[in-house]
């Protein structure tokens, strides 16, 4: 019998793989390791207990991942490191960032406000969406925040 450490640590590198989508597919490749005890909802379990999302890979597939594989951000990450890209149109500013990283990014920006040129954010996961208080002023607001994150 496989001790549950043993389990844990194939399944952790499994979903490094990056390559398995469905529970089923989890759960297939498990047993052809040698864990037959495994179904769907031990699996299900798993995937809660290690914190794994399903995410899209560099292929664009969506596959399950470990967070700490998707750059989640810490206390001690630079500011610069969380923001992948900075961009504008004509009335918005729009910041992608690392996952999990827009809300902290969103509230700084917050904080720094109208002064600077920002009415408000809007934060999902990894987007911020900047509204300018001036649309007419928005490279401004674009510069203040590119200096932010140099």
């Amino acid at each position: 019998m496989t001790q549950p450490t043993e389990l844990m640590d194939f399944f952790k590198a499994l979903l490094k793989k990056e390559r398995l989508s469905s529970q089923g597919e989890i759960v297939e490749a498990l047993q052809e390791a040698g864990f037959h005890n495994i179904n769907q909802s031990k699996v299900s379990r798993m995937l809660s207990k290690s914190g794994a999302i399903r995410t899209r890979n560099a292929k664009k597939e969506m596959v399950y991942c470990l967070p700490s594989e998707l750059g989640i951000p810490t206390t001690t990450s630079p500011l610069k490191n969380l923001v992948v890209d900075i961009d504008r149109n004509d009335s918005l500013i729009v910041i992608r960032t690392s996952p999990g990283a827009a809300q902290l990014i969103a509230r700084l920006l917050d904080s720094i406000g109208k002064a600077e040129g920002i009415l408000g954010t809007i934060a999902g996961d990894d987007t911020v969406f900047i509204t300018p208080t001036s649309s007419k002023k928005i490279n401004n607001t674009l510069n203040v925040i590119k200096q932010l994150f140099q």
